[in-house]
């Protein structure tokens, strides 16, 4: 029997971070990640289909309900790795598993090829390891982040007359996802101002990484991980497109029906991702 979802803040040394709380105490302890700019409620469809998990889906640092980081500091990957370590330190947890998505997938990577002796088991959906650098300039590029940076102190995000136009602008984003999918995220992304609604997501998550790792940096992580690992490829996703890098990935891989956000998307993509968890997590 699973306990209905909590409303959680973990108020860390550094950040006070909020979550959604699923599953039975005595569950396999989980720390889940959303992907970019999405936030807690990525979960809301797939986490009450988990079996015998008590899963602490948060929004990370500068998305959902979580504070931003301090003016000056940015959001490295690395940050993001050592918030989740603070989680697992604050609820006493020696040992976890971990379910990403997208951006929550590779830190999830990055965490448990880190250190492999904290991680039990390792769940993602469409993500693996960040972008990486192919021949690019690296100071160069720094540069032109830097710039960026400076820049970003001029904008002011969009701001919708209606819930309803947010939502569309949700759907539409740099990664399309369905409706239901768009409105969920908004139930925790979305914040009334002056003239309507704005995202509370922190502006500089839209700014580029500074520095990017080489492929060879980014499978080392991979290489590390000692645990069972699950991926998940949606079928009209991301990682689709990189058959030479799954070809590299020595995780169960399972392809699947669905877009990127196959596990929010609808109904059905969610059946789908939980079956093939729940497999994974029982197996001995």
């Amino acid at each position: 029997m699973t306990t209905p979802v909590e409303e959680v803040r973990l108020s860390l040394p550094h950040i006070e971070l909020a979550a959604h709380l699923f599953g039975p105490e005595d569950g396999l302890p989980v720390i889940a990640l959303h992907g970019w700019l999405d936030n807690a409620n990525s979960f809301a469809r797939l986490a009450p289909k988990l079996q015998g998990l008590r899963i602490v889906a948060l929004d990370m640092a500068g998305h959902g309900h979580s504070a931003h980081r301090p003016v000056g500091a940015g959001y490295a990957l690395w940050d993001y790795v050592f918030d989740v370590l603070q989680v697992a330190e604050q609820l006493g947890w020696k040992r976890f598993a971990l379910l990403g998505h997208s951006l929550g997938a590779v830190v999830s990577t990055v965490l448990a090829g880190a250190m492999p002796e904290r991680v039990t088991h390792l769940a993602l959906i469409d993500g693996v390891i960040p972008p990486t650098a192919t021949g690019e300039d690296p100071a160069e590029r720094l540069g032109m982040a830097l710039q960026a940076q400076i820049n970003l102190q001029d904008k002011r995000k969009p701001v919708y007359g209606t819930l309803d136009r947010a939502v569309e602008a949700r759907m539409k984003g740099v990664v399309a996802v369905s409706r239901e999918a768009a409105e969920l995220l908004a139930q925790r992304g979305l914040m009334p101002v002056p003239g309507g609604y704005t995202w509370r997501s922190d502006s500089r998550l839209t700014l580029a990484s500074p520095i990017r790792l080489t492929e060879a940096q980014a499978m080392a992580f991979v290489r590390r991980v000692a645990c069972p690992a699950q991926l998940v490829v949606a079928q009209e996703g991301m990682l689709a497109k990189h058959p030479e890098l799954l070809a590299q990935v020595p995780f169960t891989v399972t392809t699947l029906a669905g877009g990127h956000h196959l596990h929010l998307n609808d109904e059905s993509g969610a059946v789908l991702v939980a079956d093939c968890f729940n497999r994974f997590f029982t197996a001995p």
